[in-house]
């Protein structure tokens, strides 16, 4: 081979190296729209015949007025209450297994002691001005029994309730104190099933 060969096959290539580096890009054409099928709504299965249908689970409804009522009533009948005394009801403590609606407790608690005859309750704005001027939330369960006396204290009472709902979320058991706020003495203390 002669060197002008040797040039012109190194020419051409570099002519096809460059070619292909330099070659135009063809821009795509979008791909054609098709026009969307309406779509058939799809029914709910049926259920077979022979083949059992799950329930959902039953929610347990606990009354808590009924709850509550035989328990104040014997509470009511202790005796060294003085007649008139100041009583905080502190918001019922769950320890149970579960979660359980300890505000609707609470206020049948309330409800039950409202109108008593004994006791003059403290508020529920005097307990929540005394929670927050000592930094609680008013959601704060007192969740023991030395933190509910100085609560008492602050607020002026004399005696204060501590209920706790302990065991089983599905049938707890109720235990009530009644206590003097000037020793944490319990004066009164009783157990009760709840009532569904």
């Amino acid at each position: 081979m002669t060197s002008s060969m040797y040039k012109l096959s190194g020419v051409m290539l570099l002519a096809l190296i460059l070619s292909g580096c330099v070659r135009e890009q063809q821009p795509q054409q979008p791909a054609p729209v098709e026009p969307a099928q309406p779509t058939q709504p799809v029914p709910p299965p049926q259920p077979q015949p022979g083949v059992p249908v799950p329930q959902p689970p039953k929610l347990v409804s606990i009354n808590w007025d009924a709850s509550v009522q035989p328990l104040v009533a014997k509470m009511l009948q202790a005796d060294g209450v003085t007649q008139g005394s100041v009583l905080l009801v502190d918001r019922i403590k769950n320890s149970t297994n579960g979660n359980l609606q300890t505000a609707k407790a609470t206020a049948a608690l309330q409800n039950a002691l409202a109108n008593n005859g004994k006791f003059t309750l403290v508020t529920n704005q005097q307990l929540n001005v005394a929670k927050q001027t000592l930094g609680l939330s008013p959601e704060d369960s007192l969740t023991s029994r030395s933190k509910a006396i100085g609560l008492a204290r602050y607020v002026g009472a004399q005696y204060v309730v501590y209920t706790n709902a302990q065991g089983d979320v599905k049938s707890p058991e109720l235990q009530m104190q009644l206590m003097l706020v000037q020793t944490g003495e319990i004066i009164w203390s009783g157990n009760g099933d709840v009532q569904h």
